[in-house]
């Protein structure tokens, strides 16, 4: 069964008020705010608010019917099943700019609406919501009520049904909604919730893959995805599979399966992996003379150094760099227990780079998380010894250095991009809330967990009172060819 949600819109917004409850009658409440001098002069202001009885009243009104002037009938194309809903010209025309204008302009009772037959199902939740301000909905309804609110311009619930989806976007559900959700927004032109969807599918995008609606997303969305360097998920390897199986489930055109199979990272591939893509992909042996040049160019890569590379190749196409993978070789987790606490510190190791020939070379890394560090602006660099001594104070933010344990030849020509992945508990899932790139210090950034709130224990940024992290190295190759004059 889908949960349902309440999306409210209050009449009346009290703040500050002290409320009595009134148990003999729960509809006549009193809500005073004190303004000026206490006691019972004159110089308070007092709130009587009776709203919730006018909510319920206006409910009863549209329940029963009294004092309709029209009528709502609400047909679906190709469709006997026809819903007839008594409503209130004004209540309609105060809500919705749209009903306004019909309803100036009708020269009948009644009034013929055509909508969907998902439309049809929740039209008398979209007109309750206008006499009550409030709904219940579930998954598989918001975007048929977010297409009413839209259409007749009920803007609150508009971006009310928005807020719902961008919130539940980890939810599970029979089949998958995220993306059915992507390509509703881009038809409706909702660019908050388009972007919320890329983001989360991009970001979690190993839970995608193994979801029950990778197979169906488009081949625009596919593209969107493909092309993207922020992705994060196990491996390339991982990707490629995924794309495999969408390939042989939809049969595209051989144009759209060419332009999916080159925005694969080969490169980002070991050797070993490349050679049983190329003797035992189906996919791969139809389409391998549209990636011939890439595999090639991979092959390369792996068997000279980056350095010997850079002087004849531009590696700083998409083809030789990383995206975000959460294999050990690429990073390692970080759980930080009670993170307000004291500063932690932590050291893993990385391949040098994904070319094989450095495959077999470490980089041992350190990091350190201090929780309340100051800015560099806001304290003295020194002390009186010499030594640099950083200050932590009461209103310093969290700050997460990385850097490596020594130095090396192998460094030269490489830019290491630090990664950090802030996850967070939605919907009884592990999801990546925050991606946070630097070189160094996330003081790069300067907005590294700047909304996070590490002492309240129900945090959304915690889990079970610890901090998630992911911390990722990607090696970035400079390229060296010599520029033409």
């Amino acid at each position: 069964m889908w949960p349902n949600k309440l999306i409210t819109c209050n009449l009346c917004t009290l703040k500050s008020c002290v409320c009595l409850y009134n148990e003999s009658d729960p509809l006549l409440s009193y809500s005073g705010k004190a303004d000026g001098a206490q006691g019972g002069g004159g110089g308070s202001v007092d709130t009587i608010s009776h709203s919730l009885t006018v909510v319920q009243r206006l409910e009863a009104l549209l329940v029963q019917g009294n004092g309709s002037d029209v009528s709502l009938r609400v047909e679906t194309p190709n469709a006997d099943e026809v819903k007839v809903i008594q409503v209130h010209s004004l209540v309609l025309t105060l809500q919705s700019p749209v009903f306004e204008e019909i309803l100036l302009n009708r020269n009948s009772s009644t009034l013929v609406l055509k909508e969907s037959s998902d439309c049809a199902v929740v039209f008398d939740k979209f007109i309750r919501y206008l006499y009550c301000g409030e709904l219940s909905l579930r998954l598989d309804q918001a975007t048929a009520l977010h297409k009413l609110s839209t259409k007749y311009q009920v803007t609150g619930l508009q971006q009310g049904i928005t807020q719902y989806m961008t919130q539940n976007l980890a939810r599970d559900s029979p089949s998958g909604h995220v993306a059915g959700w992507y390509e509703y927004a881009l038809q409706a032109g909702d660019l908050t919730l388009r972007d919320s969807c890329l983001q989360y599918m991009a970001w979690n995008l190993s839970l995608v893959l193994q979801s029950g609606e990778w197979l169906t997303v488009s081949s625009q969305l596919l593209m969107s995805l493909l092309q993207r360097s922020d992705l994060i998920l196990q491996s390339e390897m991982e990707l490629f599979a995924a794309l495999e199986a969408w390939i042989i489930k939809n049969e595209p055109d051989g144009l759209t399966a060419e332009n999916a199979l080159r925005a694969v990272r080969y490169a980002m591939m070991p050797p070993r992996e490349l050679f049983r893509l190329q003797t035992q992909s189906s996919v791969l042996a139809r389409y391998q003379e549209s990636v011939r040049d890439l595999l090639y160019m991979s092959y390369q890569f792996h068997s000279a150094s980056p350095l010997s590379m850079a002087k004849f190749f531009d590696v700083n196409c998409s083809l030789f760099m990383p995206r975000n993978y959460l294999s050990p070789v690429w990073g390692s987790p970080w759980v930080i227990n009670n993170p307000t606490r004291d500063d932690r510190s932590t050291s893993f190791q990385t391949q040098l780079g994904p070319s094989g020939h450095d495959s077999s070379k470490r980089v041992t890394w350190n990091a350190l998380f201090s929780p309340r560090w100051l800015p560099l602006t806001m304290r003295s660099m020194y002390t009186e010894t010499g030594a640099m001594q950083p200050t932590r104070v009461e209103g310093g933010r969290p700050r997460i250095i990385i850097t490596p344990a020594t130095s090396s030849a192998d460094f030269a020509g490489v830019n290491f991009q630090k990664t950090v992945l802030v996850m967070a508990q939605q919907q009884g899932k592990t999801v990546v809330r925050h991606v946070y790139n630097f070189h160094q210090s996330t003081e790069e950034n300067g907005d590294f967990l700047a909304e996070a709130d590490l002492y309240r224990r129900t945090s959304e940024y915690l889990i079970d009172s610890s901090l998630y992290l992911h911390i990722i190295v990607k090696p970035l190759y400079q390229t060296l060819i010599a520029t033409k004059n």
